[in-house]
């Protein structure tokens, strides 16, 4: 390199940087106005501009408002990763929120709410008191929401200095869009905290309705959400605030529409004119119907909730299906919206039309909507007994045109027709047998066979039929493989001649020889001894008369639907599934580095290999976190986060709590532990779960920095905070009470009650332990019914949801002693009566999201024997509740 090359490694730019700092830092106004904004277009591509941080705070003090705006955006960005410098602007927040220019008192005061820093909350609640009494409604009503901002970050100082009660006062403000923002406010406090915060009474009732007429239209949502909420007193107050909100079904905004007729439905529950009812109905079918002329996206939307809303109330639209009749250029994700609706609004007196849009839309070109259509036709069959006729014969139809998908499609309908109305139209069975060869889904091949081998005496040559399946047998999905060893088992039970015989001798060989599927050898090894020891046995079995299949078009259970109909407008009405189902309200407190064990390597629980304890858990593989690892210990890599992908949070709880009690189960005993043992159960205390804990240091050195996560579970237990647990000495104790939140990591499969823990502290490696989760400890403080409710419920269940179960060993001494106890569990008394000379108790209980459990207990008071049946909507759960009953009952 010769020595002029040197100029090239030297050069008088300063960097991007250090430009930038000059420029703020610029007597003049404009150059430093630019140059905020060069640093804001900077940060919003993603550039680290925090080190000019004192120099834009710097800048705040101005009277350029759009100067000034740009700075409190950089200040909200940046003042988490700078909270020691973002004091530096407190002052300036303070001298703003009393500025004469009201846009700029209401930007301090928005600012202050978006700044989610702890160490400068306290130093804001002055200005924001201020700004809630400011003579300015736009200062007020930016107040009302930095409220509900505060609260998110700090509830107890919010609480402590009085923003609630300030926030209850703006409800009867004099400008709508204060009380708007108030009653947003006061509806977002109330969804973050478990005590009741904002009640809705007469006198703000009238409030919100006189408001109601002059805000705007999302003033009017928020307001309009706040009173679906309310319970009129009477069926009178319920249509004074109907009449007050009708109006608004003519609002141009559809969330507007779509919120007033929520709460109109709501109200109607009350409303016992049944002329009353009628004429609402008559007024809410056409703001409906105009959502339906928006674009694509809307009406899925408004599609999405009126599905739910003709479950309820199908009157409503019952004279407009019309105008769900698919259009050619509708995207497909509305024509199938639109044809579910149209399936729940069939009645005899429209089937007709309704049955000649399904037969124009099964010769569309889209395959998918094809489908969906035939398998319309059928499901209307099955609704509407006297047209199912008509339906047939427009199924009759489409099988002539030939074409395969829909062939097949109809085949698997009318196969349900069939289950639907047994012995009926069985005349169309030769038509369908002239389709055979076309059949190549798993699906209608199974719905073909089924029908063949039903109906085995009327068709001649049934056992041609089903051996021209038979010769590719071993190829056939199992779905197929399994209704063919039936359908011939049927044919043989039914015609039991040479020909049936060797096709038995066959299908048997070849599903208990040849085949790898458990489910279809297990069949037919059963089909096999049935048929060997006792024939007519199997004839009872196999022959038996089916259930009678029912309409499926309003699938949805009625407290689901509820539910879901009191979240119109929401997502929870576009998914069609409760809000817990998908939003989870776990609130994560501030961590540093040090803290954050879940996101990396700095700290966690320890390498060295678990030792499990009470058999081998697997390790979880979702959970909730726990406190920070002391500075002091070296970092490990996180075992369970890194390896097992976990999803930790840590939220704050103040204090831990050392609660006493009962003796609790030993879980991980002191020799699997390493001198550490822990005993632990779930309890249920003032309708809140928690994990009870005792911890015993036997060992010889003291333990901190414990955590815990649980592994997905049936119930999706999680923890709703750290583990609170001291520094243990040698020979010391510990109990807590760690708060539990449910549905947070849900486990696929069949209910189970096991419960797989993990627990680490700093000196020992990770403990597993397995525990058993009481289904009592969910059973809910408002399950009491009334007898009419009870016998309405089990009456509305069908008797498939029913099972029982015997305990000869319980003897029941006492039946007050037993009701006693059962009510200590949530199980509620409804009443008793003599069978015989045996005494049968009726108790209520009910699980989170509204299922009920209906329980029946029949004994001899004094003498051993118990049978205890149960009948809910989740009878999956019943395995878990009998081991739970059987245990409170045995004491």
């Amino acid at each position: 390199m010769s020595r002029n090359d040197s100029k090239y490694f030297s050069t008088t730019k300063k960097g991007e940087i250090p430009e930038l700092k000059e420029e703020l830092n610029s007597q003049y106004k404009d150059k430093r106005k630019d140059a905020v904004k060069k640093v804001i277009a900077a940060m919003t591509v993603g550039k680290d501009v925090s080190s000019l941080f004192t120099d834009v705070v710097n800048c705040m003090q101005t009277e350029n408002l759009e100067l000034k705006k740009l700075v409190y955006l950089y200040l909200i960005n940046y003042a988490k990763s700078q909270p020691d410098l973002a004091i530096l602007a407190v002052n300036t927040f303070v001298k703003d929120s009393q500025d004469p220019n009201p846009l700029i008192r209401a930007l301090a005061v928005r600012t202050m709410g978006c700044i989610r820093v702890d160490k400068i909350t306290e130093y804001l609640c002055d200005p924001l008191q201020r700004c809630l009494k400011d003579d300015d409604p736009y200062v007020r009503k930016t107040a009302a929401i930095c409220v509900a901002k505060l609260y998110d970050i700090n509830a107890e100082l919010v609480e402590d200095r009085g923003f609630l009660e300030s926030l209850k006062d703006l409800i009867s403000d004099n400008n709508p869009m204060v009380v708007a923002n108030a009653v947003a406010a006061l509806a977002e406090v109330q969804e973050n905290s478990s005590r009741p915060i904002f009640e809705i009474t007469s006198h703000t009732l009238s409030k919100l309705l006189t408001a109601l007429n002059e805000c705007t239209e999302w003033g009017q949502v928020f307001i309009l959400d706040a009173l679906s909420r309310y319970k009129a007193a009477d069926a009178r107050e319920a249509e004074n605030i109907v009449e007050r909100v009708t109006p608004r079904l003519q609002h141009a905004n559809c969330a507007v529409v779509l919120s007033a007729v929520k709460m109109i439905l709501l109200q109607m529950e009350l409303i016992t004119s049944t002329d009353v009812v009628r004429n609402l109905c008559k007024k809410m079918a056409p703001p409906l119907v105009t959502l339906l002329s928006a674009e694509p996206e809307i009406q899925y939307v408004a599609l999405r909730n009126i599905n739910l809303i003709v479950q309820r109330r199908p009157t409503i639209l019952a004279h407009e299906i019309k105008v769900f009749f698919c259009k050619y250029n509708d995207p497909i994700y509305v024509k199938m919206e639109k044809l579910e609706i149209m399936i729940k609004l069939a009645s005899d007196r429209n089937i007709d039309q309704v049955l000649l849009e399904f037969k124009e839309y099964a010769t569309e070109v889209d395959v998918d909507f094809v489908r969906k259509a035939v398998r319309a036709i059928g499901r209307c069959a099955i609704k509407l007994e006297r047209a199912a006729e008509r339906c047939i014969s427009v199924l009759l139809e489409l099988i002539k045109i030939k074409v395969n998908y829909v062939v097949q499609e109809a085949i698997i309908v009318i196969k349900d027709i069939f289950r639907r109305y047994p012995n009926t139209y069985e005349s169309i069975i030769a038509t369908l047998c002239e389709s055979l060869d076309t059949l190549d889904e798993p699906e209608a091949k199974a719905s073909m066979i089924w029908i063949i081998g039903e109906y085995a005496e009327r068709i001649d040559n049934a056992d041609e039929l089903l051996e021209s399946f038979l010769e590719s047998f071993p190829e056939e999905p199992a779905q197929v493989q399994l209704q063919l060893l039936t359908a011939t088992v049927k044919l043989f039970l039914k015609k039991p001649t040479e020909g049936p015989q060797q096709m038995i001798q066959v299908v048997l060989n070849n599903a208990t020889v040849e085949t790898d599927n458990p489910d279809l050898r297990d069949r037919a090894y059963i089909y096999w001894r049935l048929l060997s020891t006792d024939p007519e046995a199997a004839k009872d079995v196999v022959l038996a008369e089916k259930p009678v299949i029912t309409d499926d078009s309003n699938q949805l259970e009625p407290s689901l639907l509820d539910e879901l109909l009191a979240n119109i407008a929401t997502l929870s009405s576009v998914y069609h599934k409760p809000p817990d189902a998908f939003v989870t309200r776990v609130h994560s407190a501030q961590r540093t580095e040090d803290e954050d064990f879940a996101e990396g390597s700095e700290t966690g629980f320890s390498e060295s290999p678990a030792n499990p304890a009470n058999g081998p858990a697997s390790p979880p593989t979702s959970a909730t976190g726990a406190p920070a690892t002391p500075p002091s210990v070296a970092p490990v890599p996180d075992l369970l986060g890194d390896l097992m992908g976990m999803d930790n949070s840590i939220v704050p709880v103040d204090q831990p709590v050392t609660p006493t009690g009962p003796p609790l189960p030993i879980l991980l005993p002191a020799s699997t532990g390493q001198g550490l043992q822990i005993s632990a159960q779930l309890t249920r205390q003032d309708g809140q779960i928690f994990y009870s804990l005792l911890f015993e240091n036997n060992s010889q050195v003291s333990l901190d920095g414990f955590m815990i996560q649980f592994n997905k579970n049936t119930f999706g237990l999680a923890a709703a905070g750290p583990l609170q647990v001291p520094q243990l000495q040698p020979g010391m104790s510990a109990r807590t009470l760690l708060p539990m939140v449910m549905f947070q990591n849900m486990s696929q499969g069949p209910p189970s009650s096991v419960l797989q823990v993990a627990v680490k502290n700093n000196q020992q490696p990770v403990w597993y332990f397995s525990d058993k989760i009481s289904l009592l400890v969910f059973f809910t403080e408002d399950g009491r019914m009334e007898r009419s409710s009870f016998l309405e419920t089990w009456r509305s269940l069908p008797d498939s949801n029913e099972v029982s179960k015997d305990f000869p060993a319980i003897v029941i001494g006492s039946a007050d002693a037993t009701v006693e106890r059962l009510a200590a569990s949530n199980m509620f008394f409804i009443a008793k009566r003599k069978n015989a000379n045996q005494d049968v108790f009726y108790f209520s209980a009910k699980l989170p999201r509204g299922i009920p459990f209906l329980i029946e207990l029949t004994t001899l008071t004094g003498n051993p024997g118990v049978k205890c049946a149960i009948k809910t909507p989740s009878p999956e759960m019943s395995a878990l509740f009998f081991e739970a009953i059987e245990t409170l009952l045995m004491g």
